[in-house]
């Protein structure tokens, strides 16, 4: 099949770009990866290069892209390396994803989610897939690193509650995600403009989800004060930088939230009627905010759905 053989291809040439970069002189350096997953055209390569100090104008990414940086940390001291990943095709190449996570890189990785705020018919399923296929190829990881190195394996588990204070009263409710997340959303800048009514939505849903898994929550746009502060972030990620202490959940103003400062008191409910809740059968939270989400920016996938039932329907009353 094609997919694989661009699969098979794309993991020798990063595998070989990986080794490449990784060579030093043998001395102990601090290593980090981080992993840019989200929308197709989201913006994930222009902020990456704006980390890097690169001055040069984003590329499309086809497939999976790999880049690194280096950070002094003193004189006659080995700089740190930090490991930029980036999965191009929005949802498209799934596959993908377990070529640079690993045992190995395991316990140094964060994921970097970037959602495209300026099409939110989009937004809940592409993060959903990505998350969910991220989440499943790390959850096997770890199972493996139990059986080579229980004592990684528990202390990974132990990190994933690190940004969650003991006292949080959440704690009972949530589920982080295994490894580091941040949520970004992109194109604020054209987000700003839409109706008060479903910028609400979208920030509530985004804020529930970021709690939900233990993840940073933040906005940006071609702005540069907006690029530094996740410049900061990404920082923090690939270097052990001291974390922001800003906060802003104005949802009037761009979302900037550190994993474990959110609560569900402060989030609410989801946006709908009280006495419409109990109509959506929901099973979890997560699947009702879902719900939620959908009935206003409804996805291709359930237009088509929607649509093709209809037919179904009127096809039947034709006939009967």
């Amino acid at each position: 099949m094609p997919s694989e053989t661009l699969w098979e291809i794309v993991k020798a040439e990063v595998e070989k770009r990986g080794s490449n970069e990784g060579e030093g002189d043998g001395v102990d350096i601090g290593e980090k990866s981080v992993f840019f997953i989200g929308s197709k055209n989201g913006g994930k390569t222009t902020i990456i290069l704006r980390c890097l100090d690169r001055d040069e104008p984003p590329k499309p990414t086809l497939a999976l892209e790999y880049t690194y940086g280096r950070r002094a940390k003193g004189h006659s001291i080995p700089k740190d390396i930090a490991h930029f990943w980036e999965l191009g095709g929005g949802t498209s190449l799934l596959d993908l994803i377990s070529i640079p996570i690993t045992s190995d890189t395991l316990r140094t990785f964060s994921i970097v989610l970037v959602l495209d705020l300026s099409k939110p018919n989009d937004l809940w399923p592409t993060m959903e897939n990505l998350l969910q296929a991220t989440k499943t190829h790390v959850d096997k990881v770890i199972m493996k690193l139990v059986e080579t190195n229980s004592k990684a394996a528990s202390e990974m588990r132990q990190k994933m509650w690190s940004n969650i204070p003991k006292d949080h009263p959440d704690r009972e409710l949530i589920d982080p995600f295994p490894i580091p997340l941040v949520i970004i959303g992109s194109k604020y800048d054209i987000f700003q403009d839409f109706d008060s009514e479903k910028r609400k939505v979208i920030c509530k849903t985004l804020r529930f989800v970021a709690h939900y898994y233990g993840a940073s929550l933040m906005f940006t746009s071609k702005s540069e004060a907006l690029l530094l502060k996740i410049r900061g972030v990404i920082n923090q990620l690939a270097f052990g930088i001291d974390k922001s202490k800003s906060i802003c959940m104005d949802q009037n103003k761009p979302l900037f939230i550190t994993a474990g400062l959110d609560s569900l008191s402060h989030i609410g409910s989801p946006p709908v009627h009280d006495n419409e809740i109990g109509k959506f059968h929901a099973r979890t939270p997560m699947e009702l905010w879902k719900k939620v989400y959908e009935m206003l920016f409804p996805s291709k996938e359930l237009e088509q759905y929607k649509r093709s039932s209809s037919k179904s329907w009127k096809q039947i009353e034709l006939d009967s």
